[in-house]
């Protein structure tokens, strides 16, 4: 089983750039199932000053320490953007950034790893599955109410 977050704010599609996504959803993701298992909600970036520095106005309040935190024990996140220092903090977290195009369908998304889950063919899955089963992976929290049935095989398709 993957952990997998996505930057949503409609919980439909990918649609949040990773470092001003005012929430994320995460999933577990096994073969041929998936189960949301939480929505993190965050204080929407701002543009401030002539620069068009991206904070908070008048913090000096950390945005993406705070995803971070609440992306722990997730394999991956999507998003529509994800900046170069957002990449490097989320590789040394041991999460895989995605980006994919803006308005791409969670759901098939969620196929496309289940079936990665039995076949192969996406590289940070494969990657991901040899560190879960090197370590010990957490009990996977009961599911927040949305429960998907995903595709696990080429029959499933047709």
């Amino acid at each position: 089983m993957l952990r997998i977050a996505f930057a949503s704010n409609d919980g439909t599609t990918v649609n949040l750039h990773f470092g001003g996504a005012e929430s994320l959803l995460v999933f577990d993701v096994a073969p041929g199932q998936a189960d949301l298992i939480g929505v993190g909600t965050f204080v929407k970036a701002e543009q401030v000053g002539e620069s068009g520095r991206v904070g908070l106005t008048g913090t000096a309040h950390d945005k993406i320490l705070v995803k971070l935190d609440f992306l722990e024990g997730c394999h991956a996140v999507y998003a529509a953007s994800v900046g170069i220092s957002s990449i490097r903090r989320l590789m040394a977290a041991g999460i895989q950034p995605i980006i994919v195009d803006n308005g791409h369908e969670i759901l098939d998304l969620l196929n496309e790893v289940s079936l990665a889950l039995v076949y192969g063919g996406l590289a940070w899955v494969d990657r991901a599955k040899v560190k879960a089963a090197q370590r010990q992976e957490p009990t996977p929290a009961a599911p927040v109410a949305t429960s998907h049935r995903l595709i696990s095989s080429v029959e499933d398709l047709e």
